[in-house]
């Protein structure tokens, strides 16, 4: 039987990465904890992660089917996106239309760790395209996310 409440913070946080081995190196301070699954939600996923000083949430991206919603609870994080810059603390929140070329990511660039709150779309498939590297990911139903280079994985679906 699944719970109906848990201490969100004191979940098991996992490291790891889907990305190709050389697009690794900037993500792999992150850590996540899949709130979303404990609780079997299938319409949107609910993350708490943690970033370390120097790490990133991701590379500039942007999606075509998922909305994503961010929300600081510790430390400051630095959101980049197509407008540059803008430094985060705890309360401050940020949101992405799906389907708005907004490259985005966050970065502690701190030296102490940082959590914040992810929302997203459970999209059964979806495209995305990383802004700033020669990186796309198409996200198959039943089979999960496919890397490529550029548009390549885009013309697969």
């Amino acid at each position: 039987m699944k719970r109906t409440v848990v201490d969100a913070l004191a979940q098991e946080q996992k490291g790891g990465s889907a990305y190709p081995e050389e697009f690794r190196r900037e993500v792999m301070g992150r850590t996540k904890a899949r709130l979303g699954d404990l609780f079997d939600l299938t319409q949107f996923g609910v993350n708490i992660t943690t970033l370390a000083p120097g790490s990133w949430s991701s590379h500039r991206h942007w999606h075509e089917a998922e909305d994503e919603f961010i929300y600081v609870l510790s430390g400051e994080v630095t959101l980049v996106d197509d407008d540059g810059a803008h430094v985060m603390t705890p309360g401050m929140c940020a949101g992405f239309k799906a389907g708005k070329n907004n490259g985005h990511h966050i970065q502690n660039n701190t030296d102490v760790p940082a959590i914040y709150l992810e929302v997203g779309t459970r999209a059964a498939a979806d495209r995305v395209t990383y802004s700033d590297v020669n990186l796309s990911a198409t996200k198959v139903p039943g089979e999960g996310w496919r890397f490529g280079r550029g548009d390549f994985y885009k013309s697969q679906i």
